[in-house]
């Protein structure tokens, strides 16, 4: 291990691995194929980066996270290692710049979307490559059994007889992974040989807690007042981000929203002024967070219970990764139970809706039998629900199973880039050049700055062309459509919209097949993970930790002492169980003292309330102080 240890003090300045690191490393440094599984935040980069420092030739990472990719090649770059992130939005030409540095060893490190496998263009490329590692990451992402299931995925077999002479080896990396999906994941990346390396799912610093409540607001509020830090907040509907964030905010604690349907600069700031401490909240959809390393987060809250045990650990894992204590806290009210049952009823519709839906979508684009494959075209799902009395969700996850079985590609919120054709040139150019000097900059820089703009349309950076022509981006936009009205150019505005892309011909109604792993299968596994999920929320005398790592197939030595159950137990050891009479009394105390001093603190509650109550410590404060919690908010907000 001494080259490893040596690469790792060179380029990251840490003296020795943690956790399986070093297994995982010393496997792929003997050329086994490994699947390593570590919980969020527990060094998966480290697993690759290293070991390919070491090797010659470029490391290919497949990852469906631009803001990961963009993330580590920077992280790279600013440790003196080359690497590069080919995503949508670049430019032909551009894309052709980096594989082709690849290509002649100027990069260490190249970062694709699964998606980018199946173009032939890029597979060309990968041929002249030498890659002497390829890496998976999200790995769970090619299994049916996986929680995040994604076809783009099942395409990256596709490439092994690309990588010749010798396939390299392979690391897989996930960090969520049940042991059927282990098993899985190694049997479609084709392993040459079983081999699974698990780190261990406790999370000492981090504290499980499950809340019964019926005011989710009073409670989140509560929390957020209590302690210190950044903050996640993941709520199931887009629409709860604003919502929510807006009622924290009134609270005095700065929140931002984030969802799937923002638009991508939108985004990106939301996430960078978190990021930098200008916001403590962040108030989202399962859309955020995945890549997202910062260390510092105290705590995350659940505002709806998530449809797996597999995306709560992931989501709860973004706490505490600086090792210092964090909270994981998950909201419960009567009904959420009930909701997720409802959810995966939604999510298969019968299959004669399918196939409505599917003719509904054929007919609006006027796509016949037997043709459509390589059409794509936007989808105004309003409209469409309108026009064949549908509704939005029985669409939606139609178009979703309609996806995984292979017959089009379906994705609900799309940023499309700007893109431009040239149509003018010669004499006529030259002349309107001439005349026209503001337009004659934006010319100038889009013809200096991309190729093959007069061959097809061509991705551009319209915040870069803006920057260089030193005008705003609004004016950009305005002369942009002038040259386009002029017929100077062809010019595709960015778009946000819905899109479905035919992957293959329409076929007729008796030709219709949904496979059972498709759909039967994936529903029994749905209503399992709901299953899983209800135990969860109702066994309230085991350890959280310890029925996670179990749902895991992991065990661990002891009860974590931290979560809610944990402290209820050791609260019922340690103390004698009031009266419901003492109890009453306790709170009747506590009104009372909270409506003579609405900013009473805890400690001055315990000196001023009956000794024989409260027994010398602040567990029967606290149990009463849960019970009141509620009212205390809505009278005297400032006391939590």
């Amino acid at each position: 291990m001494d080259k490893y240890l040596k690469i790792l003090k060179e380029y990251w300045g840490y003296d020795s691995f943690r956790s399986i690191q070093a297994d995982i490393i010393q496997s792929i440094g003997e050329g086994r194929d490994t699947l390593g599984l570590m919980p969020t935040g527990g060094g998966k980069s480290i697993t690759f980066q290293v070991p390919a420092m070491s090797m010659e030739g470029v490391c290919l990472v497949i990852t469906p996270l631009i803001a990961l990719m963009q993330d580590q090649v920077n992280g790279l770059l600013r440790r003196g290692i080359r690497a590069a992130a080919i995503y949508s939005g670049m430019s032909y030409n551009e894309m052709n710049i980096l594989l082709d540095n690849a290509i002649y060893g100027h990069c260490k490190f190249l970062y694709v979307a699964p998606e980018r496998l199946s173009s032939e263009s890029f597979r060309i490329k990968l041929r002249q490559m030498d890659v002497s590692l390829l890496v998976i990451d999200e790995a769970h992402c090619i299994s049916q059994w996986g929680y995040d299931f994604r076809p783009a995925y099942l395409k990256i077999t596709d490439i092994f007889e690309d990588l010749y002479p010798e396939r390299p080896p392979i690391l897989a990396l996930t960090a969520t992974a049940t042991p059927k999906v282990v098993e899985d994941i190694m049997t479609r990346l084709e392993f040459r040989s079983p081999n699974s390396m698990t780190a261990s799912f406790v999370r000492p610093n981090l504290a499980y807690i499950v809340r019964d409540t019926q005011n989710k607001v009073g409670e989140a509020i509560g929390m957020l007042r209590r302690t210190t830090g950044s903050a996640i907040v993941y709520v199931g509907k887009r629409a709860s981000t604003t919502e929510y964030a807006n009622i924290i905010n009134s609270q005095g604690i700065s929140a931002l929203p984030y969802h799937a349907g923002m638009n991508a600069k939108q985004k990106k700031d939301y996430q960078e002024q978190w990021t930098k401490g200008n916001v403590r909240v962040m108030v989202c959809t399962n859309a955020f967070g995945m890549g997202i390393d910062k260390p510092n987060v105290r705590l995350v809250i659940h505002m709806d219970v998530p449809g797996s045990l597999e995306a709560y650990f992931q989501e709860a894992g973004r706490a505490g990764r600086d090792g210092n204590t964090a909270y994981a806290v998950l909201l419960n009210a009567p009904r959420d139970i009930s909701i997720l049952e409802q959810k995966v009823n939604n999510a298969f519709p019968p299959k004669e809706k399918i196939l409505e839906v599917y003719n509904a979508i054929g007919n609006t684009m006027v796509i016949g039998v037997g043709s459509g494959e390589g059409v794509l075209q936007e989808l105004n799902l309003g409209l469409l629900c309108k026009n064949y009395h549908l509704s939005t969700l029985q669409v939606h996850y139609s178009l979703q199973i309609l996806k995984n079985a292979g017959y089009l590609e379906y994705e609900a919120d799309a940023d499309f880039p700007p893109r431009v054709m040239f149509l003018m040139d010669g004499e006529p150019l030259y002349n309107l050049r001439q005349n026209n000097p503001d337009l004659n900059i934006i010319i100038e820089t889009l013809l200096r700055k991309y190729e093959g703009l007069y061959t097809k349309y061509i991705q551009i950076d319209e915040y870069l062309i803006a920057k260089i022509c030193n005008i705003t981006h609004q004016q950009l936009y305005e002369r942009m459509l002038k040259l386009s009205r002029m017929d100077v150019l062809l010019y595709n505005p960015a778009k946000h919209m819905s899109y479905v892309y035919w992957l293959q011909d329409r076929v007729s109604d008796k030709y219709l097949y949904l496979p059972k792993e498709v759909y039967a299968d994936r529903e029994a596994d749905q209503r399992s993970r709901v299953s899983s999920v209800r135990q969860y929320l109702e066994n309230n005398s085991e350890c959280r930790t310890l029925q996670l790592v179990r749902y895991f197939g992991q065990t661990a030595a002891e009860p974590c002492g931290m979560c809610d159950v944990c402290r209820a137990q050791n609260s019922n050891k340690d103390n004698a169980l009031l009266t419901k009479e003492q109890f009453q009394s306790l709170c009747s105390q506590i009104i009372e003292r909270v409506q003579a001093s609405p900013n009473i603190t805890i400690t001055a509650l315990k000196d001023a309330l009956d000794p024989n109550l409260i027994q010398n410590n602040e567990d029967n404060i606290m149990q009463a102080l849960r019970y009141l919690q509620d009212w205390c908010i809505g009278q005297f907000a400032g006391f939590f």
